[in-house]
């Protein structure tokens, strides 16, 4: 990376930096840590997709077989029904999910695969983060309040990340983000 250059301005005011070469105008090179950002969202998404294919077919490691969604298994109702049973604060919202639990399983299997998708291939990168933040936070809510530390866990983190790379267009970084824009302009909720 070069140093950035004074560039002379009008008189009487004050000089300005030029744009270091690594952020050049018309151009899309980026640093590696665009890079990076971009492999966490691909982490982020494979963690959307692996939870639903484990719910959907109980592959074994959180969901076994016998408590698959194909196989008449509620991907939902075990968690909520712990945290309701644990004393959670929020047991009033929780009830009501249980209560429309068939509506409720199909959201939130529809939620893990379309964020999972979309955060794979870097495509409605917006959607899929506030999706993502949405999920993580009504997850740390029904687990509220957590064991380890009664404010804080890896879902608020998570959320804030998620939001963030929807800021910095982390689909456009090892992703199909770019060409998805071309494909939706005019439209920017859905890029």
């Amino acid at each position: 990376m070069t140093a950035a250059t004074v560039v002379p301005a009008a008189s009487g005011s004050h000089p300005t930096a030029a744009a270091p070469s690594h952020a050049t105008v018309g151009t899309e090179k980026k640093g590696w840590g665009y890079t990076v950002l971009g492999i966490a969202r691909l982490m982020v998404g494979f963690t959307f997709l692996w939870a639903f294919l484990d719910k959907l077919f109980g592959l074994g490691f959180a969901t076994p077989v016998e408590a698959a969604w194909r196989n008449g298994g509620s991907p939902t109702s075990g968690f909520l029904g712990g945290s309701i049973a644990n004393g959670n604060p929020f047991a009033g919202a929780w009830e009501f999910f249980l209560s429309i639990n068939p509506l409720t399983d199909v959201l939130f299997m529809l939620g893990l695969l379309g964020v999972g998708l979309a955060l794979m291939l870097g495509i409605a990168t917006r959607v899929a983060t506030v999706s993502a933040a949405a999920m993580y936070t009504l997850m740390y809510l029904a687990a509220f309040p957590i064991a380890s530390n009664p404010l804080y866990d890896t879902h608020l983190l998570l959320a804030v990340a998620v939001i963030a790379m929807a800021g910095l267009a982390a689909g456009d970084h090892v992703g199909l983000g770019t060409q998805w824009k071309r494909l939706v302009k005019g439209n920017r909720f859905l890029t």
